[in-house]
C-alpha cells in the first residue's frame, strides 16, 4: 500500500498584503485561507498535513491546533528549503509527498487526487508529477516546456524566459507529488539561485531529468485554482471565485439563487432543494436550511438551523433553530440559542434571545422575549417585553399554553403566566398570573377569569346542556 504525506508551505512574509496579520490567516469564504488547504489535505490523506510556518508562527500554530503538524522555517531561504525543514519528521515515513501552498485556497481535494492517481498509475515511475494550467493570463507563473512524449523537460521562470518561451501558456501552479525517497536525496543537491540566493523547488525538475527520471504534468480543469494570494486584490479575486463555485453547486443541487452576485454562502452551509435565496443574503458558519424555504432578501443567517418551508424576510438568525413552517420578519432578530417550534410567526422588529417558543406562537411585532419558555399557541401582543435582567443576573419568564399577552406588557422576571391566562394592555406583571386568570394594571393584579377561560367555560356549559326536543 502506497503511503502519502502532505506538506503545506505557509512561511512566507506576505509583505504585499500590508497587514499585521499573517497572510494565511486572512479569511476567504468565511475562514482563514490556511484552513482550506489543511482541510483539502486532510480529505486527501486522512491525517494531519505538515504545515511549514514562518511569520507569526505562534499565531498560525495556535489557529490550526492539532489539525496540522507545524514545522518552523526560521529563515526563509526559498521553497526547496521550506520542504527540506520537514525532512527530520517525514523522511522514511511515506512513499509519496504532496507539496502545495497555504495561500492558494481554491485548490480542491479532487485536483490533488487526480495528480496523485496520475503519479501512481504511470509505468514510468516518475520522480515528480506536477499540476499545470493553460491560461491566457500567465500571472507571473513559470512556463512548462514539454518533450514530444509529453513529459516535462523544464520549468522556465518568467523573468528569464525567451520571447518564444513567453508564448507558452501552460503554467506551473506549484503543486507537486514527489517520489519521497528521491525527494529527500535531491533536496540537498539544489543550489541557490541568484540574486536572492534562495533554493527553489522548481529546480527538482532539472535534477530529475539529470537523474534520468521522468517528470509528468497533469493539466487542471478549474482555472480559479490558479488564484494565489499575494495582495488584497488577489484576496478579493479569491473571494469572488469561491462565491461563484459555492453558489453554482447549490444551484446544481436544486436551490434557486435569484442574484448570485449579491448572495454570500459559506463553504459549510447546506441547503435543501426548492429553497429560494433572494438578493443580499448572507449564509455563513454551519448554517443548515431545509427544503422549500424562502430566505431573504437582506437576511443574515449565522450557524442557524432552519427547517422545511420556512420564510426569513430581511432578518438576522444567529446560533438558533427554526422548526418547520416558521416565519420571521421583516427586521426580526433571533439569537443566542433561541428555538422556534413549528408554525411560529414572528413579525417585524421582534427579537428572541435564549428562549423557546412553542408550536403556533404568534409574536406580531415590536416585542422582545429573552430567557423565556413560551407554551403552544400563545399570542404575544405588540410591544411586549420580558424584563429578564435585574442588573446582576438573568431570570426566566414562563408563559403557559394558550395564554394571551396584551400589548405593551412588561413581564418582570422571574415570573409565570399560567395556561390560558391573559394580561391587559400596558400591564406590568411582577407576580404569577394563575391559569385562566386575567391581570391588569401597574403593577398588575388579578381581577378575574380571562376571556380565554370564560369562553372555555361557556363551551363546557353548552356541551353540558340537555338537548331540546
Amino acid at each position: 500500500m502506497t503511503t502519502l504525506a502532505t506538506v503545506i508551505l505557509a512561511a512566507g512574509q506576505g509583505t504585499r498584503m500590508k497587514s499585521r496579520l499573517a497572510k494565511v490567516l486572512h479569511p476567504v469564504a468565511g475562514k482563514p485561507m490556511v484552513d482550506h488547504a489543511v482541510e483539502a489535505a486532510w480529505q486527501l490523506a486522512g491525517q494531519p498535513p505538515v504545515l511549514v510556518v514562518g511569520r507569526q508562527s505562534e499565531a498560525v500554530r495556535a489557529h490550526v491546533g492539532d489539525r496540522a503538524v507545524c514545522v518552523e522555517q526560521a529563515e526563509q531561504l526559498g521553497t526547496a528549503h521550506a520542504v527540506q525543514v520537514t525532512t527530520p519528521i517525514l523522511r522514511g515515513k511515506a512513499d509519496l509527498v504532496l507539496v502545495c501552498y497555504g495561500d492558494m485556497p481554491l485548490l480542491r481535494p479532487e485536483t490533488f487526487r487526480r495528480l496523485l492517481e496520475a503519479h501512481t498509475a504511470s509505468p514510468a515511475r516518475p520522480a515528480v508529477t506536477l499540476l499545470t494550467y493553460v491560461a491566457a493570463d500567465p500571472r507571473g507563473f513559470g512556463r512548462i516546456i514539454r518533450r514530444p512524449d509529453g513529459s516535462v523537460a523544464a520549468i522556465v521562470e518568467e523573468a528569464v524566459a525567451t520571447p518564444a518561451e513567453l508564448q507558452v501558456r501552460e503554467l506551473n501552479v506549484g503543486v507537486y507529488v514527489f517520489d519521497a525517497a528521491w525527494l529527500w536525496d535531491a533536496l540537498p543537491r539544489i543550489t541557490p539561485t541568484p540574486p536572492k540566493h534562495e533554493y527553489y523547488l522548481t529546480d527538482t525538475v532539472a535534477l530529475a531529468n539529470a537523474d534520468g527520471r521522468t517528470v509528468l504534468a497533469v493539466e487542471g480543469d478549474d482555472p480559479d485554482e490558479l488564484i494565489g494570494i499575494n495582495t488584497r486584490v488577489h484576496l478579493a479575486e479569491a473571494e469572488a471565485a469561491f462565491r461563484r463555485r459555492i453558489n453554482r453547486q447549490h444551484m446544481l443541487n436544486g436551490v434557486t439563487i435569484a442574484d448570485p452576485a449579491t448572495t454570500y454562502i459559506g463553504p459549510d452551509v447546506t441547503i435543501g432543494p426548492d429553497t429560494v435565496i433572494l438578493p443580499n443574503t448572507h449564509l455563513v458558519g454551519r448554517t443548515t436550511i431545509g427544503e422549500a424555504c424562502e430566505i431573504g432578501p437582506n437576511s443574515v443567517l449565522v450557524n442557524a438551523a432552519i427547517g422545511d418551508r420556512c420564510r426569513v424576510f430581511a432578518s438576522v438568525i444567529q446560533d438558533s433553530t427554526l422548526e418547520e413552517e416558521v416565519e420571521v420578519g421583516p427586521f426580526g432578530r433571533v439569537r443566542g440559542g433561541a428555538y422556534l417550534c413549528r408554525g411560529v410567526h414572528m413579525g417585524n422588529f421582534g427579537e428572541v434571545k435564549k428562549s423557546r417558543l412553542g408550536p403556533g406562537v404568534k409574536m406580531g411585532h415590536f416585542s422582545y422575549l429573552g430567557d423565556a419558555e413560551v407554551g403552544a399557541n400563545v399570542n404575544i401582543g405588540a410591544g411586549t417585553i420580558t424584563c429578564n435582567y435585574d442588573g446582576v443576573s438573568k431570570h426566566r419568564t414562563v408563559i403557559g399554553e394558550g395564554a394571551f399577552i396584551g400589548s405593551d406588557t412588561m413581564l418582570i422576571a422571574p415570573v409565570t403566566v399560567g395556561a390560558g391566562a391573559q394580561t391587559g394592555a400596558g400591564a406590568v406583571v411582577r407576580h404569577p398570573v394563575p391559569d385562566g386568570k386575567v391581570a391588569v394594571g401597574v403593577p398588575a393584579r388579578v381581577i378575574g377569569d380571562s376571556r380565554i377561560a370564560q369562553r372555555r367555560a361557556e363551551k363546557e356549559r353548552a356541551r353540558s346542556r340537555p338537548e331540546e326536543g
